[in-house]
């Protein structure tokens, strides 16, 4: 129900670069930082122009959780992981979902992933 929720929270340009692979971004026009979609003023300057970007959604394993009792409604996809990613040659993290990672083994912090897609379970992730 969560992840259905974040679905139609999202804002369509977003969902539309996350099922390409990338992530849309805001490049502050005055200092040059990223940050997501999401955000109204720059983090590092304060400034509340920017620019809309995209960026390739690939990255690395910051942390995550493996859910085996998944919500209701999931429970036909567990076990998987709900990963925190930090993006390549950037300061955003977005989480997503990967399937089919049943233990810490499965996924050591620092794994390469990338976007997918998005769907009904959110940003979808995959290892490469």
């Amino acid at each position: 129900m969560y992840l259905k929720v974040c679905k139609l929270s999202a804002k369509p340009e977003f969902i539309e670069a996350a099922k390409a692979g990338n992530i849309l971004a805001r490049k502050c026009s005055k200092c040059g930082a990223l940050h997501l979609a999401t955000v109204y003023y720059c983090k590092k300057c304060g400034s509340k122009e920017f620019e809309d970007s995209t960026i390739k959604g690939t990255g690395k394993v910051a942390t995550y959780t493996i859910m085996t009792v998944p919500p209701e409604g999931f429970e036909d996809l567990a076990p998987y992981a709900w990963v925190v990613m930090e993006i390549d040659d950037s300061d955003i993290r977005v989480s997503g979902f990967l399937p089919k990672i049943a233990t810490p083994a499965d996924l050591p912090i620092g794994t390469p992933v990338k976007i997918t897609g998005f769907d009904e379970r959110g940003i979808v992730l995959e290892k490469q």
